[in-house]
């Protein structure tokens, strides 16, 4: 008997069905093993489509199907379902949450688009149960509770069920998500049981998301993969089919029936994965560009060493939903076969972003069409391609524009490359897709430009060629071992996970490896690993291709022949769905945003959710890298908004001497916070601090505006037991890693806020009567932070008006407000690029702050030392820049020395510092060096959204701008104030701080808009 050989990759895109019939024996050979291949139109039902390029590809080939080991499929359909927000291919989904006390002022989808939240988030309930970070329990799992909320589940005739524990990634004693779903199966068969452990990783609401979005496409999964199984085997073929995932490996049918959403990006790693298999004889592997022209758009990737795609940041968004499962790092652009070509006003030539499309042999010139297409001047230049009608082109009078045209895609190509590179040097470009043609023999910021041969297959040479994985997210402790130890162990469990998962233990290797050290717990670190290898073809358990998937019973797949497998345009056929009844006023367009006014009536301004989105820009640009991000606290907040809340913020200058003013937010871990959603922790330390001083606050003040702090005295004020107005100002003007480093500290020797409390929301409360000074009081409650979660609210004592208005750094409130803004306005005009000099405009202009690199991400280095995140992240300049001319034109500026900005932290930023190679070997503390120091602000931004980079965020190829703000005078104008806050306050005790510039007052939004109409 024959042993099967051959591998099958086929990839559905939106516009054309790829195929390729692949022999890995002969991969080495000039022909790369390629036996045959096809390009075709997509079908609208995708399983005809896969059916007929096979076909097609046998009849080529006559190849036989015993011969075919294995059928590969890429696919962009499910997650099609989702953005389509098709109802008649998403299911209504319940969630069960293990939680304890913690997240019962979270809705399920409080994030998400109305309209897909209205389709999918249909019932939500709340358990005991849930671990803390250090794997000990918040709560037993409550399985009378769980029993009770599958009842109502099933009298609502729900049959998706998404279980989710806090911290369940890390849960290997108690189990508790399997416990759950064991029960539901019991108590109720008929339902889908998704647990989110299986779907993603650490960071609780993005993973409820991916988890929640993975159960309402189950059953049109089950259905699409059992169709694709049928038309692999109506050819004739008994062999495994593998549907291929977003990080470039593969999953059994069976197994992507039930985890659907690990599939949503294969199509850009397929074209990956390929362009790595297609230059795989390349000597030194090193990083390179993967461009892929398509049809519409040009997408593109930086493939690394190990052939695998660089992934995205701990966040991705799918149709407006955040989440936090693998995901390639991918940008497109506006470029491809079928991109428009126009002359602007001005005169300059413009490609796409809108495309002919499908329609290109109807619409483009080359075709008899009237619609100048990248193809028809592609051709011109081309003519040997043999495509098209050259005489038609001729006819059309466009040779003039070709110059403009072929500099323009070189341009355009070049820009994207740099965006995405890692360093300035240059990196090989491997150019793939059916639109690699249009692109030239050399680019700017390429040591090389590489056309493989069958490059217009590579996705589904990718497909073909696809490995199996395991992951392993693991919080471990590092008490009696190193953690090179740790790594060993968890790179081991990895392998052995990428071999249950159908991978060939002897061809298992280590692809990546990331390890975090975490904040205030002790000898804890989180570590990630990847294993892969090539699937172990004598797994006959994995092998299936004709069973329904997964052992599902037939009648599960009931119901879905009225499931449409496409739509001629996006949502035109869907029920719209109106959305709650929010008191909304976001503004979107540079009009809107230039004649919005915020609402101030005497002297109270009156937040609205268009204030609180540039409040939380503006936070955690403050935040100076730290302070933790304000998402989750915006989200409460706005929670608040909607149910009828009203946050008042008032001048500190409007305080009363006898007022009494609280003051408060969170102190610990921001890993728990990723993880550990909001409990009660805040609002019961204040509660159980002013029960025991028997007196009641009259207004609060945020103790730091950075980060998510920035946040918590707005949702204090609000909050129902509270209702009382927040400061426009705080303690810090920024963040700082420690509660003693505020202004009042700076003003006062003896403790000031004292008695203070902290609360864990889950019974540990914490009071502290007496202490010395501030420094004290902060020693004894980090000492408590472990046994307490790692996360606490914290209550500092009561401040006098008369003090407040002493001690406040002010208007911070509306400094965070300006600088949001800054960052909106330039979003809605598209000039993110300008941002950074927007913000300094907001803050006081070139005097009062500047701009102070822009680069890349090239080093970062974490250890924890007394709780505390040290290290430094190194920021490397471009060498070549992409920049606009007045008119609008481009050009490249390769005058640009790469230099280096050296940022250390402790929590936050500490100074900037810029140097050279050359420098940092023989002189790395140089003063004259350092552009910015404490307690004057180094912010980190996000060069592509203009969004606040937090240290916990920095990693390696990331585009970033710098910026320094001039801290305010209550830290620089006495030197007890830069000792506290400055750079002998984070133990620099040989450095001296140097102004940036002079400090410019932030402008109070009360007082210019008081009674505005």
């Amino acid at each position: 008997m024959k042993t099967p050989h051959l591998r099958i990759g086929v990839d559905v895109g939106g516009t054309n069905t790829d195929g390729v019939i692949l022999n890995p024996e002969k991969s080495s050979g000039p022909d790369r093993g390629i036996v045959a291949w096809k390009k075709a139109s997509t079908a609208k039902n995708p399983s005809d489509g896969i059916f007929n390029v096979i076909r097609e590809m046998f009849e080529q080939s006559n190849v036989d199907a015993q011969d075919v080991a294995s059928v590969t499929v890429g696919t962009t359909h499910f997650i099609n379902a989702v953005v389509e927000m098709d109802r008649s291919r998403l299911a209504k989904v319940a969630i069960i949450r293990l939680c304890g006390p913690f997240s019962k002022d979270i809705p399920v989808g409080i994030d998400w688009p109305p309209k897909l939240r209205n389709i999918i988030c249909a019932y939500r309930g709340l358990v005991d149960g849930g671990l803390e970070i250090d794997g000990s329990l918040i709560e037993e799992l409550d399985e009378e509770a769980l029993l009770r909320e599958c009842e109502i589940i099933k009298s609502q005739g729900i049959k998706s069920i998404v279980v989710i524990g806090i911290f369940s990634p890390i849960d290997i004693v108690y189990r508790q998500e399997e416990r759950a779903a064991s029960i539901i199966r019991d108590t109720y068969p008929e339902a889908d049981v998704v647990l989110s452990k299986e779907v993603a990783h650490i960071g609780f609401l993005e993973r409820e998301n991916a988890a929640v979005l993975n159960a309402s496409i189950l059953a049109f999964a089950r259905y699409t993969i059992h169709s694709f199984q049928e038309a692999i085997s109506r050819l004739g073929l008994r062999c495994p089919v593998f549907i291929t995932q977003n990080d470039g490996t593969i999953l059994p049918a069976s197994s992507a029936a039930r985890l659907p959403i690990r599939t949503f990006s294969s199509g850009p790693t397929n074209s990956m994965r390929g362009a790595a298999f297609l230059t795989k004889d390349l000597e030194n592997r090193e990083a390179m560009m993967v461009v892929d022209i398509g049809g519409t758009t040009t997408d593109v990737g930086l493939l690394l060493p190990n052939g695998f795609p660089r992934q995205a940041a701990a966040y991705s968004e799918i149709a407006g939903v955040r989440t936090n499962f693998s995901y390639p790092d991918v940008k497109s652009i506006g470029l491809g076969g079928g991109s428009i070509v126009r002359r602007a006003e001005g005169g300059d030539l413009t490609i796409g972003p809108d495309s002919v499309g499908y329609l290109i042999q109807e619409k483009a010139l080359a075709f008899g069409g009237t619609v100048p297409t990248t193809t028809d001047y592609t051709v011109l230049d081309q003519p040997t391609l043999g495509i098209g009608d050259l005489s038609l082109l001729e006819k059309a009078n466009i040779a003039a524009n070709l110059p403009g045209f072929k500099a323009k895609v070189k341009l355009m190509l070049e820009r994207i490359i740099d965006t995405m590179k890692t360093s300035p040097n240059d990196i090989p470009v491997v150019l793939v897709g059916g639109g690699a043609v249009i692109a030239p023999d050399n680019l700017l910021g390429a040591s090389r430009v590489i056309k493989p041969n069958w490059s217009g297959v590579a996705n589904a040479i990718g497909a073909a060629t696809a490995r199996v994985s395991g992951v392993v997210d693991f919080v471990a402790s590092t008490e009696s071992k190193s953690v090179a130890q740790v790594i060993e162990e968890v790179s081991q469990s990895a392998i052995d996970k990428a071999v249950a998962n159908g991978a060939a233990r002897q061809t298992v290797t280590i692809a990546e490896v990331e390890s975090f050290p975490l904040q205030y717990i002790a000898n804890k670190s989180r570590v990630v690993v990847k294993a892969v290898g090539d699937f172990d073809y004598s797994r006959t358990d994995l092998l299936s291709s004709t069973a329904p998937v997964d052992g599902d019973s037939p009648l599960k797949c009931q119901g879905m022949d009225a499931m449409e497998f496409g739509r001629d345009s996006i949502g035109t056929e869907l029920v719209e769905e109106s959305a709650p009844s929010v008191k909304q006023t976001t503004v979107t367009t540079t009009v809107g945003i230039g004649n919005y006014k915020p609402n101030v009536v005497n002297r109270q301004w009156m937040l609205s959710e268009t204030d609180l989105d540039w409040v939380t820009t503006g936070c955690y640009i403050l935040g100076t890298g730290g302070g933790g991000s304000p998402y989750q606290h915006m989200l409460r907040l706005r929670e608040l908004l909607r149910a009828g809340a009203t946050v008042r913020i008032v001048s500190p200058w409007d305080l009363r001497d006898d007022d009494i003013v609280a003051c408060g937010g969170g102190k610990g871990s921001p890993q728990v916070s990723i993880e550990k959603p909001y409990g009660n922790e805040i609002l019961e330390s204040q509660k159980e601090l002013y029960d025991y001083l028997k007196v009641q606050p009259t207004a609060v003040i945020s103790l730091e505006i950075g980060g998510g702090n920035g946040l918590q005295g707005l949702v204090l004020g609000a909050s129902s037991n509270m209702d009382i107005p927040t400061v426009d100002g705080d303690w810090m003007g920024r963040a700082y890693p420690v509660s003693h480093q505020t202004t009042p500290v700076v003003y006062e020797t003896k403790a000031t806020m004292i008695p203070s409390c902290i609360a864990d929301g889950n019974g540990k409360v914490l009071l502290m009567t007496k202490a010395r000074t501030e420094l004290d009081a902060e020693r004894a409650f980090r000492a408590a932070l472990s046994t307490m979660g790692s996360h606490v609210g914290c209550a500092k004592g009561p401040i006098r008006g008369a003090d407040a208005k002493r001690w406040v750094v002010e208007n911070t409130v509306s400094l965070a407000w300006r600088i949001g803004r800054a960052v909106a306005r330039a979003r809605a005009a598209n000039q993110v690029d300008a941002v950074a000099e927007s913000i300094v405009e907001e803050v006081g202009g070139e005097r009062s702050a500047r701009v102070l690199f822009r680069g890349k991400i090239i080093g970062v280095e974490r250890v924890t030392k007394m709780g505390h995140a040290y290290g430094e992240v190194v920021i490397e300049s471009t060498a070549a820049t992409a920049v606009e001319t007045a008119t609008g034109s481009e050009k490249i500026n390769t005058s640009a020395a790469a230099e280096r900005l050296i940022i250390p932290f402790k929590n936050e930023n500490i100074y900037a510092k810029k140097t050279s190679a050359s420098v940092m070997a023989t002189n790395p503390f140089s003063p004259k060096q350092i552009l910015a120091i404490v307690p004057d602000l180094v912010c980190v931004m996000n060069a592509q959204n203009g969004e606040a980079i937090g240290i916990q965020e920095y990693r390696f190829g990331l585009l970033v701008v710098v910026i320094g703000i001039t801290a305010s005078e209550k830290w620089t104008s006495t030197q007890r104030g830069i000792d506290i806050g400055g750079p002998k306050g984070f133990g620099f005790d040989d450095l001296e701080y140097v102004p940036l510039g002079k400090f410019t007052k932030p402008k109070s939004v009360i007082d210019e808009f008081d009674g505005a109409v």
